[in-house]
């Protein structure tokens, strides 16, 4: 069980600045499910959080409100009323009340709603009644009202940019992301769990740095041993997490769990149009719609590709879970012991392995240009992809740095459980990937070839001269 807040430094002082101003404060919380929101607002706010409630998953309006109605009597006791509250309107109007008779206003308190998007279901009249509480009697009280919400795109459309009575009423954004490498790290050793990087990256290939998912990790256990308890065992949290993971997101999620099928099993990504090919969904808004709403919600990833417009851009599955699940889980009909050793033996473990790999270090490129001192030159990352003919060769490219300083790093991303040795045969390979992408592209910088591993690259004659950057993984683990 996590002990203590982990990472959130920015965070965590942004929710603590919000208690020293001298003006009542709205502040949404964004993230997807399980990233930790609630975690990081109970830490933070402990017992200055005077009334919380959490909506609850596909239930009537009434039902809502009869938990509105349960949670204040928790919080206020005989003070409460004891009639439920019939529209949201009356159940704020009751709050007001509540909290009057019973909070000191020289101290900011907390208000906590959790799950919005849950408690403001289709018609539930809920964001009316939270835009009469805020400006009619919130805004000028002593109070901070936290509002939290796994649907990303939901938080972000109907309440950040809501065109009705909370319009530019938000008064901080918080997007809490997974926990980088380096934070992953920091978490496993708050849970005394001492593992080297190697066994690290495997994990959070496999399941992200997502924290609820991480607790499941167990001291003594290889990252093996780890993930065929977590993901292949009858009880692990993760065999069906996939199933319960876009319905609690998103309403109608077969048509997002459509695109995502199609992203999973397209290494080099898809553009739009080719999405539309993949899953059939009609082009239009509401295709915009989905994809807007898995971004958000950062399961997918979109890319420019070097020297095409923002229109041609590739989108990736980068939700580490999902794709885990799509290649390996949901094609066991039934969890047999060493389900995981076995099937990292395969091709398929292979070709996951390079994705999955490339995901991460897309994740981590603040690291890397810090790793290569070029972090204060402004640069812009991207990939790149042509299709070879029989006149022309292919070229792909999945990580480049286009630097302002005339310079472009090529990128070769490494999963090797030991240094990499660049043979002869490779090393004509990655020349004539230089040439390819020159030719193409016909860019005049300069070239530099980099490479990053695990352990990085042994040097020989074939890399002397080829290339210029060798990187172990361990630059991935930098504090940002």
């Amino acid at each position: 069980m996590q002990k203590e807040l982990i990472g959130r430094e920015k965070e965590k002082e942004i929710l603590l600045k919000v208690l020293e101003t001298p003006e009542a404060e709205l502040v949404a919380v964004l993230g997807r499910r399980r990233v930790g929101k609630t975690f990081l607002v109970r830490s933070v706010y402990d017992s200055l959080i005077r009334f919380e409630i959490t909506g609850l998953q596909n239930v009537t309006a009434k039902k809502q409100l009869n938990n509105f109605s349960i949670h204040l009597r928790n919080a206020f006791g005989a003070i409460a009323p004891k009639e439920k509250p019939t529209d949201w309107l009356e159940a704020f109007q009751q709050l007001i009340e509540c909290w009057e008779k019973t909070v000191n206003p020289a101290t900011k308190s907390v208000i906590f709603l959790d799950e919005l998007p849950w408690l403001a279901g289709r018609k539930s009249g809920f964001l009316d009644g939270l835009s009469y509480f805020w400006n009619s009697w919130a805004v000028k009280n002593n109070v901070v009202i936290i509002i939290c919400g796994s649907a990303a795109s939901w938080m972000i459309q109907q309440v950040v940019y809501n065109k009705g009575g909370l319009h530019n009423r938000i008064t901080r954004r918080i997007h809490l992301m997974p926990f980088n490498l380096y934070e992953t790290d920091l978490f496993l050793k708050n849970k005394n769990i001492f593992l080297d990087k190697y066994q690290i990256v495997q994990l959070y290939m496999a399941m992200g740095g997502i924290p609820h998912y991480l607790k499941e990790v167990e001291a003594g256990k290889s990252a093996i041993q780890n993930i065929e308890q977590i993901c292949f065992s009858s009880t692990g949290l993760l065999n069906d997490e996939f199933m319960k993971l876009y319905p609690a997101l998103f309403e109608n999620a077969t048509h997002h769990i459509s695109i995502i099928n199609a992203l999973g099993h397209k290494w080099k990504g898809l553009t739009r149009q080719e999405i539309i090919k993949e899953t059939n969904l009609s082009d239009g808004g509401n295709l915009s719609r989905y994809l807007d709403e898995l971004l958000h919600s950062g399961f997918i990833s979109a890319y420019n590709a070097f020297g095409k417009k923002q229109k041609d851009a590739l989108y990736r599955l980068t939700d580490e879970y999902s794709l885990f699940y799509l290649h390996f889980i949901q094609h066991q009909n039934k969890f047999t012991k060493d389900s995981w050793q076995n099937l990292s033996q395969t091709s398929m473990f292979k070709s996951w392995t390079g994705y999955a790999f490339e995901n991460l270090c897309l994740k981590h490129i603040d690291q890397i240009k810090k790793a290569l001192g070029i972090a204060g030159i402004y640069s812009g990352t991207s990939s790149y992809y042509h299709k070879g003919t029989s006149e022309q060769q292919g070229v792909q490219i999945d990580l480049l740095i286009d630097r302002k300083d005339n310079v472009i790093n090529l990128f070769e991303l490494k999963f090797y459980a030991e240094p990499f040795i660049l043979t002869k045969k490779y090393a004509d390979i990655l020349r004539e990937k230089v040439g390819t992408f020159k030719q193409l592209t016909g860019t005049r910088k300069q070239i530099f070839l980099s490479l990053l591993s695990i352990y990085g690259s042994k040097p020989n004659e074939h890399s002397t001269g080829l290339i210029n950057n060798s990187l172990e993984v361990d630059v991935l683990f930098e504090n940002q």
